[in-house]
């Protein structure tokens, strides 16, 4: 590939989310701030939103990673499960011994052991459920019946939801009011701004190990920020077939030629050019309608 090329020890732009990449811009450290600080108060409910490939993952991975040992953590990436199921994933997360017969109210009382054990020993759990917008409703309500296990004190456990805006909506369903109204905290994660941009890129390209002072010419942040959106996930794919191209012709420098290319061979990223050209055109009609009606006066 063209790390040697580059002077790379690594590829920067990778889709897999690594904490070693988080990006602590003002949008991304509010969002783990309110984690953090939800976490340590023991609200029941926190909830992050965001559009698809903002970064929630590795979001959630860098949350889980920064609290220190007086937590115990569980992760769920992928919780389309029937309540039952939910309860045994949990189980399962928390080393819960459970009979494989064991019906919905005998795992309740086994969690309900196990997390009334972690709390005497001083721990506090958390549990992430990634991919939040696509739990069936029965299963959120479990979720709410699973944060009325508390002591005289505190929450026996906090439960953090990570998910798409259709997270939102589907909360504001009347079967589920209750768990509705128990989200304390909420986030919603936005795209990365111009101006993040340029240090974003800068960022990943550092850690992956390039000791260079620039990269990516001017033209060519522009040129990924208006392809992108500002999408984290949309940036890495385009940034890495620029590299690529760039690799290809035997450049030292990333034009917005070699962007505006790999947005070419992108279909997402079609999505905001067209937005883009569409905000153009409407502008030039407005002012050349303003033109036409100061002629006409």
């Amino acid at each position: 590939m063209y790390q040697a090329h580059f002077g790379l020890r690594e590829l920067p732009f990778g889709i897999t989310p690594d904490t070693s990449y988080f990006f602590a811009c003002s949008n991304y450290q509010a969002a783990l701030n309110t984690l953090l600080i939800a976490a340590k108060n023991g609200e029941g409910f926190i909830k992050i939103t965001g559009e698809v490939g903002t970064g929630k993952t590795l979001l959630c991975r860098k949350f889980m990673a920064s609290l220190d040992r007086e937590f115990v953590t569980a992760y769920i990436p992928n919780p389309f499960l029937e309540p039952r199921t939910l309860m045994m994933a949990l189980a399962d997360e928390l080393e819960t011994p459970i009979e494989k017969d064991a019906d919905q109210h005998q795992l309740l009382k086994a969690i309900n052991h196990r997390l009334l054990v972690l709390a005497r020993e001083g721990k506090r759990v958390v549990l992430c459920l990634d991919e939040a917008q696509a739990m069936p409703i029965e299963s959120l309500e479990a979720l709410r019946l699973l944060t009325n296990l508390e002591t005289e004190k505190r929450k026996l456990l906090q439960i953090v939801l990570f998910g798409q805006p259709e997270l939102d909506r589907k909360l504001q369903q009347e079967a589920i009011r209750q768990l509705n109204q128990r989200i304390t905290f909420h986030y919603h994660l936005g795209p990365l701004t111009k101006d993040d941009m340029n240090f974003y890129v800068s960022h990943r390209l550092k850690i992956a190990g390039f000791a260079g002072s620039r990269l990516f010419d001017r033209g060519a942040i522009r040129a990924l920020h208006a392809a992108s959106g500002g999408i984290p996930r949309l940036v890495n794919i385009l940034a890495h077939k620029s590299l690529m191209l760039g690799f290809g012709e035997g450049r030292q420098m990333i034009s917005a030629r070699h962007v505006r290319a790999a947005a070419r061979d992108t279909g997402a990223a079609w999505k905001y050019s067209w937005v883009k050209f569409w905000l153009a055109a409407a502008a030039l009609l407005v002012a050349s309608t303003s033109v036409g009606w100061a002629y006409f006066r």
